[in-house]
């Protein structure tokens, strides 16, 4: 299983960003999908989930602004991401929550105050 996440950068506050995950080697559509993200020198944290049928969770401080969405016919994932804050400033990874799971590369993703 291989996921290659892409789309991070450096955005103003209030800007937009669209992450992307293409994965291979796996039965995407069936798995559940996650994208998560990690502070500098803290631990990494859920960040949202969609399942097969595309029923969606978020965390608390991205609900709202975040988007998670699915292209089961591409084998890939997207984190459309509205209004970001300095505080979203992270490293983005995405996930598929199997058993065992696997992850991305992640992609930085910068918001400047």
């Amino acid at each position: 299983v291989q996921l290659q996440a892409s789309g991070g950068g450096l955005v103003q506050a209030g800007g937009s960003l669209r992450l992307s995950c293409a994965a291979s080697g796996t039965m995407f559509s069936i798995n559940i999908m996650a994208w998560y993200r990690q502070f500098q020198g803290k631990h990494r944290e859920l960040v949202a989930t969609i399942t097969s049928d595309g029923s969606t969770n978020y965390a608390d401080s991205v609900k709202g602004r975040f988007t998670i969405s699915r292209d089961n016919a591409k084998n890939t994932l997207y984190l459309q991401m509205n209004s970001l804050k300095p505080e979203d400033t992270a490293v983005y990874y995405c996930s598929q929550e199997s058993y065992p799971p696997y992850w991305g590369q992640g992609t930085q993703v910068t918001v400047s105050s």
